[in-house]
């Protein structure tokens, strides 16, 4: 963990932190590319492989996406993960160049939490429909969606149809549910 310390020169404006003898740096979305190129190529750390990348959405915060890169360093066998936050409508450098495992990781995120990955070759769907709308996993998207599915046996076609409740909402009074009964 030493390493965290020597790379504070070359990046003065990283935070790093130790929980449970895990390594974690906060770097900012503009710099990530550059941080995890040199980890990846430095002598000190040689983290040869991006083991996972995800995001998670707090719908309460201004900067609502925070993403976490896994990286392993075989050689001193070490784990990494790097940690940066981004806006609704913000984007991040596509990381491909340095690990081509980052394809799948970065289309999963847009197509599930909707953030943009600049320079990626191919960002397309990957989960869901290509005319689907919205991103599945933001905590603002509805929990029955906004279309439905479905086949038709008599016209033998998929049919799409927009998400209609079967069951109007109840309101219920927790005061004394037992009150009607005589």
């Amino acid at each position: 963990m030493k390493f965290l310390f020597k790379i504070k020169t070359y990046f003065p404006k990283i935070l790093h932190y130790i929980i449970n003898k895990q390594a974690y740096v906060k770097v900012a979305a503009e710099n990530v590319w550059n941080f995890i190129f040199f980890m990846k190529r430095h002598t000190n750390t040689l983290f040869q492989q991006l083991i996972d990348f995800s995001t998670i959405d707090y719908l309460e915060r201004k900067f609502r996406f925070e993403n976490f890169y896994h990286l392993l360093s075989i050689k001193y066998n070490m784990r990494l993960v790097i940690t940066c936050i981004t806006t609704e409508g913000g984007y991040l450098e596509s990381i491909i160049k340095i690990y081509s495992s980052a394809n799948w990781y970065e289309r999963e995120i847009w197509d599930m939490v909707g953030i943009f990955f600049k320079n990626h070759p191919d960002l397309r769907r990957l989960l869901t429909d290509y005319g689907f709308k919205g991103h599945p996993l933001r905590k603002d998207f509805p929990m029955t969606g906004y279309i439905e599915v479905r086949y038709d046996d008599f016209g033998k076609r998929i049919l799409y149809e927009e998400v209609s409740l079967s069951q109007e909402y109840r309101t219920f009074s927790l005061e004394n549910p037992w009150s009607t009964i005589i």
